[in-house]
């Protein structure tokens, strides 16, 4: 693949309509999103997900995700059902907030001339010149703390990937931040930026279009689709004499000596404030605190004592859990 240096420097023409969405089913909608990288898949694609690896985003692109957990866009209980509905509220409300009135944009757009970088426009800023692209945002009480020190990183990738797609020169991130506070951002187009983005997706891409796998990058990301990819069917496989790996699996041993010396150390200093602390629930130090408190009392169930009593309902409550593998050290 080629990278034209128009391309890599950000002097395009805007982007290509590539499939028009509205009425579209979900499903549909998800298998185009499969033949590139979309705004939400550029910063795994480089590494700067703090949610999806590289490996994931692979497994997804080359359709072998069907093993991995997803969310249930339906589910009340998911952040991406509360994110599909209050995105047009946010739309709305940065209408509202800033006067920049905004449409939506009811299509896969496409790079006019690299065509594996693709972008779903969550709204277009209309007549405003100094901004024309919009991005909502939800942020719950942990995502929250991402966005104490304004844009997360992985987000900015997200805009800047939008940008160089669409040829556009500025873009709003409106965020609502616990249900209750509307912060709208906005990011420039960063040339520099966008030349160092895109050979990195496109070496993602190869990765896609060549069937090979990227590397893991020790995230739990990385460790779900390993698993997915890997689910075991028995064997040994015979590594003596390969010596990177034989290194590899050295280094492993020695920083778990080092994990266990560390997490042993940890446990005897802990005891000695928790000791020192006695009964009470809380102490300050000079340079932070501790807490120490009793929980709750839980209510659960005997389960043991249930079955046991009423062994029928093992067969007519019980379900399989598939196995998962586990990755056991002999030294």
């Amino acid at each position: 693949m080629s990278l034209s240096r128009a391309a890599v420097h950000g002097k395009c023409s805007p982007a290509l309509r590539l499939v028009e969405t509205k009425g579209m089913p979900r499903e549909d909608w998800l298998e185009v999103r499969k033949s590139g990288i979309g705004g939400s898949d550029a910063a795994a694609a480089v590494g700067l997900n703090p949610y999806m690896s590289a490996l994931e985003l692979w497994l997804i692109k080359t359709g072998r995700d069907a093993n991995l957990a997803r969310p249930d866009p339906e589910d009340t209980t998911e952040p991406v059902y509360w994110g599909t509905l209050l995105e047009p509220i946010v739309a709305a409300s940065y209408t509202k907030q800033t006067g920049n009135r905004v449409r939506r944009v009811n299509a896969v757009l496409q790079h006019p001339t690299l065509p594996f970088m693709l972008a779903n426009i969550d709204r277009e800023v209309v007549a405003t010149p100094d901004v024309q692209i919009l991005e909502c945002k939800t942020a719950g009480e942990f995502g929250a703390r991402l966005w104490r020190d304004g844009v997360p990183e992985y987000v900015q990738i997200q805009v800047q990937h939008q940008l160089a797609v669409t040829g556009k020169q500025g873009a709003d991130v409106a965020v609502l931040v616990c249900g209750q506070k509307l912060e709208v951002h906005r990011i420039e187009r960063d040339d520099e930026l966008i030349a160092r983005l895109i050979p990195l997706e496109a070496a993602f891409w190869r990765h896609v279009e060549t069937d090979t796998p990227p590397p893991a990058d020790g995230s739990e990301s990385a460790d779900r689709a390993l698993r997915c990819l890997y689910p075991g069917s028995g064997g040994t496989v015979d590594f003596t004499d390969d010596r990177h790996l034989s290194s590899v699996f050295a280094d492993l041993l020695v920083v778990r000596a080092d994990i266990e010396r560390r997490q042993a150390a940890e446990a005897k200093l802990k005891q000695a404030i928790q000791h020192a602390m006695g009964e009470a629930d809380r102490a300050i130090f000079e340079t932070g605190s501790v807490s120490f408190r009793r929980s709750r009392d839980g209510c659960g169930v005997d389960l043991k004592r249930l079955l046991a009593d009423h062994p029928e309902f093992t067969v007519q409550y019980g379900v399989t859990k598939p196995g998962s593998r586990r990755f056991l050290v002999s030294a």
